[in-house]
């Protein structure tokens, strides 16, 4: 009982985690996109990239283009979907083979 209840805890703590860091990925996009329009400092690209591959892809991917931010710049346009791709891989490796 024990293990299923440690299992549980996991589980919850890995759906908080993803759906923060989701956020922060789509929230980054819309602050961006705000600096961006103001001619302010901007957000570097690289801490996209960063959240992405921490786990906010989709949030990223979807604030892509929610504030059509982004989208004219091929490594996001293909690196986004490609590192949901390669995380969606891992987690079907891992619920099946692990």
């Amino acid at each position: 009982m024990g293990n299923l209840y440690r299992s549980c805890e996991v589980s919850q703590l890995l759906i908080v985690y993803i759906t923060v860091i989701n956020l922060i990925g789509f929230i980054m996009m819309g602050v961006d996109k705000k600096k961006a329009i103001r001619h302010k400092w901007r957000i570097p690209e690289k801490m996209f990239f960063l959240v992405s591959l921490l786990g906010g892809s989709i949030g990223t991917w979807a604030g892509m283009y929610v504030f059509r931010h982004k989208t004219r710049h091929w490594y996001f346009v293909v690196g986004m979907p490609v590192i949901l791709g390669v995380q969606i891989a891992v987690c079907v490796g891992l619920r099946y083979f692990a």
